[in-house]
């Protein structure tokens, strides 16, 4: 057993991304004592949070999600000042550009939802979408939705700003350390198995988003989550986009545009991506990807390549994630498939785990929409506002 490692805890956190270091911190900062949390890379955050876009919005379909994100970025603004870690929180505003009659059914719907929740969402047609955003090619749109209170936060500080206050008070968290076993007895959780030791503990988070249901496993618990490969590139400078210019969504098309520096970062979702742990980029579907992002933003042309990458959304059947406890195994709680909106959330998805672990239930919010026991009821209400 390596020196200094935990022999007992009082909760075993597996993941150390957005989700399991603000659960690290909340659990801490309610009082528990003997928090650990682990993680395989050698790094907390490089896997799925630290390869994502970096957006954060309030325009769902869902009231639950449309809560934890009036919530999530309540504590993001107060994050520099309470955490002693500044996270580039940048409002630039989100707008969604809607080109298929069916999505702008939608989402009236989900303004008039938005709006009943104090999201003031804003309706736009063509000509006002034309002078927001003049560097676009607007061809086929028919509307858009823009909240100017959305926009971008960096993951890699947020992360740290976790990790950092989650050790000031007391909890233990581990890079290079992977969990390779679970045991329970009698229906319970008794101990995680890792590279640097056996921990005894009753209770396990597991909070390893595209990689949960390889945790899952571990303990025969079926995890309905799906890891799909999504890309992006981001360009070199772009001197002609100004600095108003917002994170734009083509809805149908799964197109987005967002400032990364002087460039644009873009990614497109494949529809035809197949499951898998898929980590390299393929040149194929960027080639695609790039041909419509200059059609619809030709200035692009203009750009060279600064780098790209591939990450992994992990997609649920209604695109909800997994939160709480699993009824089948005491001890075991499960956060995640947040299919693509796992950054925006993990504030307030942390707070609201440490409450379900040491109070018995969640009461910030109401999470039995996002409950494990959906599945086994075959009650599924999908979220439309996924890219």
């Amino acid at each position: 057993m390596a020196q200094g490692f935990p022999k007992t805890a009082d909760v075993v956190i597996i993941g150390g991304g957005v989700m399991g270091t603000s659960t690290a911190y909340h659990l801490a900062r309610k009082g528990a004592q003997k928090v650990v949390l682990i993680e395989r890379e050698p790094f907390f955050g490089v896997m799925s949070t630290g390869q994502c876009a970096g957006g954060i919005r309030h325009q769902f379909s869902s009231e639950i999600n449309i809560r934890l994100s009036i919530e999530s970025i309540r504590m993001l603004e107060a994050f520099p000042e309470e955490m002693g870690q500044d996270i580039d929180l940048r409002f630039i505003g989100y707008l969604f550009l809607l080109t298929d009659e069916e999505d702008v059914a939608a989402f009236r719907a989900n303004v008039a939802l938005q709006h009943s929740l104090g999201v003031k969402t804003q309706w736009l047609d063509p000509s006002q979408i034309a002078r927001r955003v003049p560097l676009l090619n607007l061809e086929a749109v028919r509307a858009g939705t823009f909240y100017q209170r959305e926009g971008l936060c960096d993951p890699a500080s947020l992360v740290q700003g976790y990790v950092t206050n989650a050790r000031k008070l007391g909890a233990r968290l581990f890079t290079n350390t992977e969990a390779v076993g679970i045991r329970s007895s009698g229906g319970h959780i008794s101990a995680v198995e890792t590279n640097q030791g056996l921990i005894q503990t009753p209770v396990v988070v597991n909070a390893c988003g595209a990689w949960a249901p390889q945790i899952g496993r571990m303990v025969g618990v079926d995890i309905p989550i799906e890891p799909i490969r999504r890309q992006i590139v981001v360009t070199t400078p772009i001197p002609e986009v100004p600095p108003d210019f917002p994170f734009v969504i083509f809805f149908r098309e799964s197109l987005y545009f967002h400032p990364e520096g002087e460039g644009i970062l873009t990614g497109k979702s494949n529809p035809d991506e197949t499951s898998g742990y898929k980590l390299s980029v393929d040149p194929d579907w960027e080639m695609v990807h790039m041909d419509e992002a200059m059609v619809r933003m030709p200035i692009l042309q203009k750009a060279g390549l600064l780098s790209h990458w591939a990450g992994l959304y992990e997609v649920t059947p209604d695109a909800h994630p997994i939160l709480g406890r699993i009824p089948t195994l005491e001890g075991f709680y499960l956060m995640a498939g947040f299919s693509g909106h796992g950054l925006m959330h993990g504030p307030m998805v942390g707070r609201l785990m440490a409450e379900e672990i040491l109070d018995g239930r969640t009461h910030t919010l109401n999470i039995d929409p996002f409950r494990y026991d959906r599945f086994l009821a075959g009650e599924l209400h999908p979220e439309y506002n996924v890219v």
